[in-house]
């Protein structure tokens, strides 16, 4: 939870600490989740060859417990950027081992209440920790360096807690060798990273809703406490959709999430009320809480068992590079045209991703071979 308060300082780090613009935010926080999600396709792939993801995903955790206190050391935005790299290596290392590791020990017809459970786990802590950032921060005073310095300490919990996670034998090793290759993975799953790209390169970084809000007139107590708020949405709606996703298919709630989050990022454009602003917050949590757990589930449904890592880590992969081009375009967007024009622009696009999802992907479950 500690290792979430830095999360909303961070874009008021680099923009008034360091004296960053919103191009250069929007620059790092894209490579940053570019990096998280692009290197999950190959770690996933790894861990399906070696048949070793437990050892993988404590590397990740391990590399990010021990990157991401360094931010506080940061005097200029390279070596922000530099140090926010490396922890974002060592999580996007971590993710696709990990949520191969969660399919692997549900039964096939539970997979979106797992990953519901999942997204519970980060979300709440996504919640508690900005909550904590207020107590360390405002109430006690702490510097914002400071902050970032003390969250090696639930880092490094994280990561004493994967020794206590057991393999099946179907995700450890293996009697028998599979040959893992791209070609295995079917032409649904494809089209469906197809729509995940078109969607997503609409959803730039959260950074842009922190300082969008605080451009409105709330105080940075308020702003984080809003980002708390959204948190706690994602989490709250993290279970019910995965396991609503279970029971009626994915498609319908993926939809869901996509125009949900096409009225949340359409009222960021205009709102200035800031209980609406505040409505809004809760209105994109429960976006991110559906997408997080009923996305990946669905990506898992297409994939055949021996190349799970791999093909959830290629999804992450799309989601990836997907997203830094909409934070690249969000950060030249805000500053050339108009903080506006960064939600016009992901509202406009993201109808873009529904239709897609409309055409692309046929209603019935996909029988994929095991």
């Amino acid at each position: 939870m500690l290792r979430k308060c830095s999360i909303p300082l961070f874009p008021i780090f680099i923009t008034e600490t360091l004296k960053a613009s919103g191009s250069i935010l929007g620059v790092i926080e894209g490579i940053a989740q570019a990096t998280q999600y692009c290197i999950q396709g190959l770690s996933g792939f790894l861990s399906d060859k070696l048949q070793k993801r437990k050892t993988i995903a404590l590397i990740g955790y391990t590399l990010s417990a021990l990157s991401k206190p360094f931010i506080g050391a940061a005097g200029i935005w390279p070596i922000a950027l530099a140090v926010r790299f490396s922890d974002r290596l060592g999580v996007g290392t971590r993710s696709a081992p990990r949520d191969a590791l969660i399919t692997s020990s549900v039964d096939a017809t539970k997979k979106g209440k797992a990953f519901g459970f999942e997204g519970i786990g980060d979300n709440m802590g996504a919640f508690i920790g900005p909550l904590i950032t207020i107590i360390l921060f405002f109430w006690l005073a702490f510097g914002i360096r400071t902050i970032f310095y003390l969250t090696v300490i639930p880092g490094l919990l994280s990561v004493s807690m994967i020794f206590f996670v057991k393999e099946t034998k179907s995700a450890g090793k293996s009697k028998t060798k599979k040959d893992v290759h791209w070609r295995q993975l079917p032409t649904i799953y494809w089209k469906y990273l197809l729509v995940t790209a078109i969607f997503c390169i609409s959803n730039s970084s959260n950074t842009f809703l922190i300082l969008q809000t605080k451009e409105k007139g709330c105080s940075l107590e308020m702003t984080i406490m809003l980002y708390a708020l959204l948190n706690l949405a994602a989490a709250i709606l993290s279970l019910p959709s995965g396991s609503l996703s279970d029971k009626f298919g994915r498609k319908p709630l993926l939809l869901i999430s996509f125009v949900i989050f096409f009225i949340s990022y359409a009222g960021f454009a205009f709102a200035s009320n800031i209980l609406l602003i505040g409505i809004l917050f809760v209105v994109y949590g429960l976006f991110q809480g559906i997408f997080r757990s009923v996305g990946k589930s669905f990506g898992a449904d297409l994939i055949p068992k021996q190349m799970q890592a791999t093909g959830i880590g290629w999804y992450s992969t799309t989601v990836g590079l997907s997203q830094l081009i909409a934070s690249i375009v969000g950060g030249l967007l805000w500053d050339g045209v108009g903080h506006s024009a960064v939600f016009i622009y992901g509202a406009t696009v993201s109808i873009l991703g529904s239709i897609s999802l409309v055409f692309l992907i046929p209603n019935k479950r996909q029988k994929i071979a095991k």
